[in-house]
């Protein structure tokens, strides 16, 4: 079991800045890649970005290309999503989600083994 639990998110303005963080505990934090995904309301979760293993391989879905940064620290367990020049069509609940997969970068939900219980971000026009 891996235990996830995702803090940083909050209320902001369309154009600043957020900085939201995943712990882990549980199994070997590094064994994982890690992923971020985001559900708002009537909407299906969708992926926004992933990280490998190493931290070697990120990948994004377009909408937040340029704007979201992904990291890892196989460390300290955690895993971060920069967010900057934040819209408001960005506003969801943030899931933190582990994957032992190697199809973790295709973005799929069905493809992480373990989540987190979500933090909620609100970017307001």
């Amino acid at each position: 079991q891996v235990q996830l639990v995702e803090s940083g998110g909050g209320l902001a303005q369309a154009g600043d800045s957020l900085r939201l963080s995943c712990a882990a505990s549980g199994r070997t934090f590094s064994n994982y890649a890690m992923g971020w995904f985001r559900q708002a309301p009537g909407k299906e979760r969708e992926f926004v970005a992933a990280i490998s293993r190493s931290g070697g391989n990120t990948y994004y879905t377009d909408s937040v290309k340029g704007r979201f940064t992904i990291s890892r620290d196989n460390v300290k367990n955690t895993v971060t999503l920069q967010m900057n020049i934040l819209k408001p069509e960005d506003t969801a609940v943030y899931y933190c989600a582990a994957a032992i997969s190697g199809s973790y970068y295709r973005g799929h939900p069905g493809g992480y083994d373990y989540w987190g219980q979500g933090t909620q971000v609100t970017v307001s026009s």
